[in-house]
């Protein structure tokens, strides 16, 4: 692209020392946050559903190269969490219009004095496009950088950008995240695409056990709580033949993601908690 260099200015590729940092990840729902992640780290790390509001929880995930590590928080809404990110990445959608969601979120970042980095989405769809409506955003930014988090177009690009802004500094020991949270996002992720609008986004998965055995099986028990019975009969079906989709299409893509055979024991509970939130 010939205005690349006009968007994306000159990079420091002389990084005498490592850089580290927090960056958070800010953007209306379904503007391919969730994508954009999965695709830079390689693995899956938040939920992908075309339903909005699914991911339940402020994801970290961890990118390392020799330039140093980066710790991204997903922060579907929370903006205390922004507040203490290093950098800031915005990303917008220019397929969908402006909108007052997006005004809102936008009145938000203006307010954080990190770095900010705005993430225009999607530029592999020509049509629809409202980007004019946005053209104003960018002087407000440090730097814009155009990608396809689907097609990984220009995701070097922002990871550039990211380490340009990143102070300088030792990696952190951010190991103890659970590792048990990509799991039980996976199965709530396969939970709603095979039940599709029958049950509410109160239901959530808890990862009970995750056992390696010596065979080289990885052995992982979990549970599907919903808010009410009738929800629980949905889940589990005629005979048992929904949880058993789930269950087969969670396990599949586990085996995938682990490079390990997988055995998944998952059972549904109506829970209290849930049904009085």
């Amino acid at each position: 692209m010939t205005a690349s260099r006009a968007v994306y200015g000159t990079m420091n590729t002389m990084i005498t020392e490592k850089k580290a940092g927090i960056v958070a990840l800010v953007g209306r729902p379904n503007v391919g946050k969730s994508t954009l992640l999965n695709h830079l780290l390689g693995q899956k790390v938040s939920i992908t559903s075309p339903k909005a509001q699914t991911t339940q929880f402020n994801i970290q995930a961890i990118y390392e190269d020799n330039r140093g590590q980066i710790v991204f928080v997903d922060t579907p809404g929370n903006f205390t969490d922004i507040k203490k990110a290093d950098v800031v990445l915005y990303m917008i959608d220019h397929t969908r219009e402006r909108g007052v969601e997006e005004n809102k979120m936008l009145g938000e970042v203006r307010k954080i004095e990190a770095p900010k980095i705005l993430v225009i989405n999607k530029i592999d769809i020509r049509k629809p496009s409202h980007i004019v409506q946005y053209k104003f955003m960018e002087e407000e930014f440090d730097r814009v950088v155009q990608v396809s988090a689907l097609t990984n177009h220009n995701l070097n690009l922002l990871l550039d950008a990211i380490f340009e802004y990143l102070p300088e500094g030792p990696a952190q020991d951010v190991r103890q995240i659970d590792s048990r949270l990509p799991i039980s996002e996976i199965i709530r992720e396969k939970a709603f695409l095979f039940l599709r609008d029958e049950v509410p986004y109160t239901l959530t998965v808890v990862v009970d056990e995750v056992t390696h055995r010596r065979s080289g099986t990885t052995y992982i028990k979990a549970k599907i709580l919903t808010s009410a019975d009738r929800y629980k009969s949905m889940i589990i079906g005629s005979s048992g033949r929904m949880i058993k989709e789930i269950s087969q299409a969670a396990r599949k893509e586990l085996e995938t993601a682990s490079n390990k055979k997988v055995f998944l024991e998952l059972t549904v509970e109506t829970s209290k908690r849930l049904l009085a939130a």
